[in-house]
């Protein structure tokens, strides 16, 4: 089993490891969740994830979009799999996401990739997943 430590991660580049990970067969956990960066304005970022939201027809059969962390970063890496697919569903099975660390995965060893810090983007302009929760909270 692999464990994804999130802090100071870009989400992006976390979700696609975690999904390739997941389709070789491996179990994969992601932690601290509202730690992970998404780059870009916080303004365009904000607006987007809100027009997401209120974009909807008929309000009892339109898409539901969650406001929690851990299951934005899940949704994420779905979006990396071949959901159409037997495999793809099966690797989606095989991967959870915490907000925090649980209790079980305490002692485990957590793997921190480099090249999905957000220090290395070449400018300052990011949020973190926990902000755009808060904000869509306000909703």
């Amino acid at each position: 089993m692999k464990v994804y430590n999130g802090e100071g991660m870009l989400l992006g580049r976390l979700a696609s490891l975690v999904a390739k990970d997941a389709l070789l067969g491996e179990e994969v956990r992601v932690v601290n969740c509202e730690k992970i960066f998404i780059s870009g304005k916080k303004v365009t970022t904000l607006t987007n994830e809100k027009t997401k939201r209120r974009r909807k027809g008929y309000p009892l059969k339109s898409a539901k979009h969650t406001k929690l962390p851990d299951r934005i970063v899940r949704r994420s890496i779905r979006g990396m799999l071949p959901w159409k697919d037997a495999r793809g569903r099966e690797a989606f099975k095989r991967i959870m996401c915490y907000t925090d660390v649980p209790k079980e995965l305490v002692g485990k060893e957590m793997i921190v990739v480099e090249n999905a810090s957000v220090n290395k983007l070449p400018i300052l302009k990011s949020i973190t997943i926990g902000d755009i929760c808060k904000h869509l909270k306000g909703i």
